[in-house]
């Protein structure tokens, strides 16, 4: 009921709607519109309440509910359906779940806090509550397993795309951190279920770092992780993040399903990247190798030159990545 009450009052925006509209509408009592009217304040969404007149809506808070970033989702896929929690352990394994359960193509899970919050390779992830943007994209992509490693690609993109629509200069750390000042803000974890030849679902997890304060971050991780606050020197509407994100991934998606092909996405990810002509190390499984990155290829792997002049492609489920003298 609070949903469709807001609905309303951004229909009117800038207008009064009388209380007795509301629950004509919503067929309820005048006293349960004004209950629910309470309920939105405590929340923080700004009222104005004026004898005879009505109600109207001055400001909304910073959520991540659909009633907050439907208005500015121009989607017909992503972000159709939203699952909108307080908290969850991880939106990545809930996301799971649903899937599981047969959830449909574009379901967007977003928490405001995420308690066991991971990243790849089973890395933990901080998530704090009103502090991030915290979500997963289920996917039902009618694709090879092993072009599966290409979505990465474009939730990457993705996240850039939307970042520098903001004026943030953020850059891509092959093959899913998005970097900031050369500290890390963001992270993208693709998971799949599938057979031999058939995926079942994909899962896309993206984890923010928005508004967190430099004190809020464990001093082991300072030296390698930011939000765009601390980067920025202001507060981030996290909605208006969200949303472009969502929007840019459907845009760049289209092109999997449609083509089979994520060539967009990689103009972007090569256009942005943080390491290409870069020394890197290539860690895989406690073994480390130098090499010089040279470039993506079309299906979204790593190109590396070895000291030797060897040339190799690095799958992204394979190795770490990292600067020689840090983590870019």
């Amino acid at each position: 009921m609070k949903e469709r009450i807001i609905s309303l009052l951004k229909e009117n925006e800038n207008n009064f709607i009388s209380g007795e509209k509301i629950s004509e509408s919503l067929g309820v009592t005048r006293a349960a519109v004004w209950k629910y009217i309470k309920t939105l304040k405590e929340e923080g969404y700004e009222i104005e309440s004026v004898s005879r007149k009505g109600y109207r809506l001055i400001s909304s808070p910073d959520l991540l509910t659909y009633e907050e970033l439907s208005s500015i989702l121009n989607n017909k896929i992503i972000g159709k359906s939203i699952i909108y929690l307080d908290s969850v352990d991880s939106t990545n394994t809930y996301a799971k779940e649903l899937a599981t359960k047969g959830a449909e193509e574009g379901t967007v899970v977003i928490s405001e806090e995420q308690t066991s919050g991971r990243g790849r390779l089973g890395r933990e992830w901080m998530s704090p509550k009103y502090k991030g943007i915290w979500m997963s994209i289920i996917l039902r992509p009618d694709i090879e397993p092993m072009s599966v490693p290409g979505i990465t690609q474009v939730a990457a993109a993705a996240v850039s795309k939307a970042l520098r629509s903001l004026g943030i200069k953020a850059y891509i750390k092959w093959p899913n951190d998005i970097i900031l000042n050369y500290k890390k803000v963001c992270g993208i974890l693709t998971e799949m279920s599938g057979e031999i030849n058939k995926v079942n679902y994909v899962i896309v997890g993206i984890g923010i770092n928005v508004n967190i304060e430099e004190e809020e971050f464990p001093e082991e991780v300072k030296n390698i992780a930011t939000s765009l606050k601390i980067e920025q020197g202001v507060s981030i509407e996290r909605k208006k993040l969200a949303a472009r994100i969502l929007n840019n991934f459907e845009e760049l998606y289209k092109e999997i399903i449609m083509e089979n092909s994520i060539k967009n996405s990689i103009e972007i990810c090569r256009k942005y990247s943080i390491l290409i002509d870069k020394e890197v190390k290539i860690i895989n499984r406690g073994n480390e190798a130098i090499a010089k990155a040279i470039g993506l290829s079309e299906d979204g792997k790593l190109i590396v030159k070895y000291k030797d002049g060897k040339i190799d492609e690095i799958i992204s489920g394979e190795v770490s990545i990292r600067g020689i003298n840090g983590y870019v």
